[in-house]
């Protein structure tokens, strides 16, 4: 068996599978390396199995990083209408949901195979199920000791993603590799994650768990500011649905979030002046813009009851009840963490890698690309974009 090869790609996900296909294609000698026994399963599960491929709006804006101008070059050299072109090349049915969001017809499987056809058109050679046990540097060759014996290769592209979701193979290894070639991390921390509170603080709206609406959030300073306008979730243990998971990736410990549970309606002035025309009680006068459910439920957790007729409320009970559903101001205590999270903020600082090739300046032939790296996209397809187009950028260097 051939242990020498120009560029060894570790990890054969999204971004890992992209790099080695586009190097092969390139005439390079590639092997793939993954120590999982089942192939890119995060591609498997992702957009609940019909993979959000891309986002036909993805640029820097929809990213966070300490250097948010880092991911334009890969992002410009290979875009969305790029991988939406390979996607159509093979004849996979896709549709596009709201606000850019691209979906398969069928099934996430269709991505998986289209990536490994693509490696095979370049034929890369596969080493999986092959754990890496330690990568080191000989001359102007990296050795990789792995299970499956030793692996010497010019360039390495380090493609082995994030930390979350360990439940299906996620690792640190990635970030340990970094660190032993002296590259600064950014803190990682869960990404894309439900948001939790004190339990005490919380019991009130525990029956509310399974609710969901459109609301706007936002959380940070002026200068900081992050905020969305989309979907709600209630839990047992407190918020999810995307209008939270995209605000995560912002939020920071300690800080606040503020809601607007009924976006542009002033409800403390529709219920001052229409206290004399309107003879509905507090219930069903706010599941006109609220679940019936959470209309009750939000009223018995501000301490006003149900029955009670807006007609008999003086105007002060009033605009407290309108401002707290219109600035609904809370501090989570936590995240679900790592199990819970899609992907994982910060990783291996930008300003030690080239935006052109993904190669780390101290240690040259050595890429870090994907989740791997301080680059975090929204939620809703940007994530595998930068996937792709970082995978492009590496593969196209080695």
């Amino acid at each position: 068996m051939n242990n020498q090869f120009d560029v060894a790609v570790i990890g054969a996900g999204a971004a890992g599978m992209m790099c080695a296909a586009v190097a092969g294609q390139r005439g390079r000698s590639v092997v793939l390396i993954d120590h999982a026994t089942r192939l890119a399963e995060k591609i498997r599960i992702s957009g609940g199995g019909r993979c959000n491929f891309t986002n036909l709006q993805a640029g820097p804006q929809n990213y966070v990083s300490q250097n948010p101008h880092f991911c334009r070059s890969a992002l410009s050299r290979y875009t969305a209408q790029d991988f939406l072109a390979l996607v159509k090349r093979y004849r996979i049915g896709w549709h596009e949901k709201h606000k850019g969001q691209l979906f398969c017809d069928q099934s996430a499987e269709q991505i998986i195979d289209m990536l490994k056809a693509e490696c095979d058109a370049g034929r890369v050679s596969w080493r999986m199920p092959c754990k890496v046990a330690a990568v080191g540097r000989e001359g102007e060759h990296y050795r990789l000791e792995t299970d499956g014996g030793v692996i010497s290769a010019r360039s390495v592209v380090v493609a082995t993603g994030g930390l979350s979701i360990p439940k299906i193979g996620a690792t640190d290894f990635g970030f340990r590799l970094a660190k032993q070639f002296g590259l600064k991390l950014v803190e990682p921390r869960p990404a894309l994650v439900p948001l939790t509170f004190d339990t005490a603080a919380w019991a009130p709206f525990v029956p509310l768990a399974g609710i969901a609406l459109e609301v706007d959030i936002e959380t940070g300073e002026k200068k900081s500011k992050a905020q969305f306008r989309e979907d709600l979730l209630f839990t047992h243990r407190g918020l999810s649905g995307p209008a939270v998971l995209q605000i995560s990736s912002f939020w920071e410990p300690g800080a606040s979030l503020a809601l607007d549970l009924v976006p542009e309606t002033d409800v403390a002035s529709v219920l001052i002046e229409g206290k004399a025309t309107l003879k509905k009680n507090l219930a069903n006068l706010l599941s006109q813009w609220l679940p019936a459910r959470l209309a009750e439920g939000w009223l018995a957790a501000n301490g006003f009851r149900a029955d009670t007729r807006i007609a008999d409320m003086p105007d002060k009970q009033l605009r407290r009840l309108g401002e707290s559903l219109n600035r609904w101001s809370i501090v989570p205590n936590g995240s679900e963490g790592y199990r819970k999270a899609e992907v994982t903020r910060g990783g291996v600082d930008t300003r030690e890698l080239s935006q052109q090739t993904m190669m780390a300046a101290k240690a040259p032939g050595l890429h870090f690309i994907g989740e791997a790296v301080d680059v975090t996209g929204w939620l809703g397809g940007y994530n595998f974009q930068w996937a792709w187009s970082s995978g492009v950028a590496a593969g196209l260097s080695v």
